[in-house]
């Protein structure tokens, strides 16, 4: 059995067939255990015996769409991947406050790689960390004192389309937690 995350795309709580209680039965219903949520914002965990993630990325996008109707898009990292990401430290020395914030973009296509250097604009308000191949994930800071940081989402989907998501680091530490 493996304990999985899945990073839901385009979550807004408000919508009542968002509810952490809807996607937990999309989830429960396609026969995964220890189904749990985490926050408002599309952060699932559950255990499965299947081992192909793009697999199970589809298996849950589809059911999502025809059960909710939720078309944003799936994104599955096990337990041991979120592990060595968190065991790794990488905002070493940073605090993520209200001005600043750390960020891990999940990016869907694992093969992808790094990203190209930030654009003149958004380079002024985000600083990109690293790249986590294991995790195929994007570490970054944003300064949110700077009204350009709106550009980092297109700048993300102009790199790697839109098959992407981006959490707080303290997120990806919850979910882990989360885990247990």
């Amino acid at each position: 059995m493996t304990s999985y995350a899945a990073f839901l795309r385009g979550i807004m709580p408000a919508n009542p067939n968002m509810k952490n209680e809807k996607l937990r039965g999309v989830f429960e219903n396609l026969g995964f255990t220890k189904v749990a949520s985490l926050l408002s914002s599309g952060n699932i965990v559950f255990d499965s015996p299947e081992t192909d993630i793009p697999t199970l990325e589809s298996r849950i996008q589809q059911a999502l769409q025809a059960e909710l109707g939720i078309g944003g898009g799936t994104i599955i990292r096990t337990g041991e991947q979120l592990q060595a990401l968190v065991d790794t430290d990488p905002f070493t020395d940073l605090t993520h406050c209200r001005e600043t914030y750390l960020t891990v973009t999940f990016v869907k296509d694992t093969a992808a790689g790094p990203p190209g250097p930030l654009d003149e604009t958004t380079g002024k308000a985000v600083r990109i960390l690293a790249y986590d191949k294991p995790c195929a994930a994007v570490l970054s800071v944003i300064d949110n004192t700077d009204p350009s940081t709106t550009n980092f989402m297109s700048w993300i989907e102009k790199s790697y389309g839109k098959d992407v998501t981006t959490r707080t680091f303290l997120t990806v530490q919850k979910t882990l937690k989360k885990l247990g």
